[in-house]
């Protein structure tokens, strides 16, 4: 199996350990939402985005406009088979069902899911988000600066989940996601990810083309930032601020915005 995974194990590790490093000085440098609330209501919604499957022991966060496709398509795989058996110890009682989001759940199944469930976090940058947002044809009608700016207006507070910054949906200074995993790397990284959380090997594998969706909108990413004048994007690295301190996308056309005055 090794011959067919581009990518160590030791690196993978190495790649995660730097992952939740940054993640974990973002939180410790924050005043984040770091515990559950002890209300059932309360707690439902701060795990709103949270899908859980009982039957593979595991939970991600759910975001639109991620890229998740083929990972969802391989978790149903997974779910309908009947003969799964997990390759490692569970240390708890399992219940089987189907995927459901971890917000349907009592408090205390929540809790006990949290600390003892595999946790993956898939991240993106911001802007590529937008952009597959306004693709999607989200926009409805609008030229990408008229949408961008509508974005704007709105706030982070309110904005719609296809846009709305991760950390306010993922909650990642609450769960302790075990996995970070990063648009542009599935391809590589997952089958590790399968492995390592003892999920069997042996179904169809529907390839990831992050890493080929990644170079088009890096050309895409270009064309569309340059219909926006400065300001717009120093507002737009300002709403998005919490994700590039947590997940550091420093390939970001946004990362990296002038803070000098004016507009074009």
């Amino acid at each position: 199996m090794k011959d067919d995974l581009p990518l160590t194990f030791d690196t993978l590790l190495y790649v995660q350990q730097l992952r939740k490093k940054t993640l974990r000085s973002f939180c410790n440098k924050t005043a984040k939402v770091t515990k559950l609330p002890s209300n059932q209501q309360q707690a439902a919604q701060v795990l709103s985005r949270i899908v859980v499957s009982t039957k593979l022991d595991f939970l991600y966060c759910q975001v639109p406009a991620i890229g998740l496709e083929s990972w969802e398509w391989l978790l149903e795989v997974l779910e309908e088979k009947a003969d799964v058996t997990l390759q490692v110890p569970v240390l708890h009682p399992r219940q089987h069902g189907p995927q459901k989001q971890l917000s349907e759940y009592n408090l205390r199944a929540m809790e006990d899911m949290l600390r003892s469930y595999t946790k993956v976090l898939f991240v993106r940058d911001p802007f590529q988000r937008l952009i597959s947002a306004y693709m999607q044809g989200l926009a409805g009608g609008l030229t990408f600066k008229e949408f961008i700016q509508r974005i704007l207006n709105t706030g982070p507070q309110n904005a719609s989940v296809e846009w709305k910054p991760l950390v306010s949906l993922c909650r990642p200074c609450l769960i302790q996601y075990d996995y970070v995993m990063m648009f542009g790397f599935f391809n590589r990284e997952v089958l590790h990810l399968m492995h390592r959380m003892g999920l069997p090997m042996d179904v169809h594998w529907l390839k990831f083309t992050d890493s080929q969706i990644q170079s088009t909108y890096s050309w895409l990413s270009e064309q569309l930032l340059s219909e926006l004048s400065l300001k717009e994007r120093r507002q737009l690295a300002h709403f998005f601020r919490w994700d590039f301190a947590a997940f550091r996308f420093s390939s970001s056309l946004l990362w990296d915005v002038p803070s000098t005055q004016g507009s074009r």
